[in-house]
């Protein structure tokens, strides 16, 4: 069964001092074939070059856009998605990274991929230092890029995979791990709004970087929420960061929540309601 109304999505992109690869967001999304749409972009602090950016793309682009921005006070991304998702009132939240670009065809696939009671889980092929790099001083529009040329890419090294590009009706077994957290990423998460406030959004007891986006998914499951597999539907081309490992509390947190049968955190989205 899918979504018998295609849903109006509000992606929700966060970032943080990155406003070239923000623009390259933004600007993989103006070209999107779906147009139920409006974008809040999640700063979790970041000075002025990134407000102005989105004012000024705010009047250029064929989309709502709005700028929700929260005080440096180190990593707080569970926060300002919370934020971000108390300023829109779409039904269906798309959670995206601001260095993640987007195909055109990728918020089409998650409107189709939408369904009562489950959240997406997407896929993503990350690009080297070298193809991102590229991509953000020279405009390369790479997501248009079809298939063949990212199996070239992926010859040269450039990117870690293709594969994800490819599109297979996998039918029934999307469904095949419905009460799985493992492997969900918060660069590439869909869930229904309803379902998202049921367990009170984001945990913001998670202040350093790492497993937020876990221990959502574990909630959203807890709370009778079902996986759907979004692979070979709805990747994303993940620009090249520097890798950091996880904080200590944040996995210390995340393993005591494991243990316990907790659905709705208590510091989250109400805060802002």
């Amino acid at each position: 069964m899918t979504a018998s109304v295609a849903p109006d999505i509000a992606v929700i992109v966060s970032t943080y001092e990155r406003p070239d690869a923000l623009d390259a967001v933004l600007r993989s999304l103006d070209d999107q074939i779906y147009c139920r749409f409006e974008v809040v972009v999640a700063d979790d602090g970041s000075g002025p070059d990134a407000r102005a950016l989105v004012a000024r793309r705010a009047a250029e682009l064929g989309f709502p856009l709005r700028h929700v921005w929260q005080e440096d006070r180190g990593y707080r991304l569970a926060a300002i998605r919370n934020r971000a998702a108390a300023g829109t009132e779409r039904e269906y939240l798309v959670f995206l990274d601001g260095d993640c670009v987007v195909r055109p065809d990728f918020l089409q696939q998650h409107a189709q991929l939408a369904e009562p009671g489950h959240f997406v889980r997407g896929s993503r092929v990350r690009l080297d230092r070298k193809l991102s790099g590229a991509a953000l001083q020279r405009g390369l529009p790479v997501h248009r890029w079809g298939t063949w040329r990212w199996i070239v890419e992926r010859l040269r090294g450039r990117v870690d995979r293709f594969t994800p590009l490819l599109r297979v009706p996998l039918g029934p077994l999307r469904r095949v791990s419905p009460r799985e957290w493992q492997g969900v990423k918060g660069c590439n998460l869909a869930v229904w709004r309803t379902d998202f406030l049921a367990v009170n959004g984001f945990d913001e007891g998670f202040e350093g970087w790492g497993f937020e986006d876990n221990d959502l998914v574990m909630r959203l499951i807890r709370n009778g929420g079902r996986r759907k597999e979004g692979r070979y539907a709805v990747p994303v081309l993940h620009l090249w960061h520097e890798e950091r490992p996880p904080d200590p509390g944040s996995r210390e947190r995340f393993e005591r929540r494991l243990r316990s049968d907790v659905t709705r955190t208590e510091r989250g989205f109400d805060r802002y309601d």
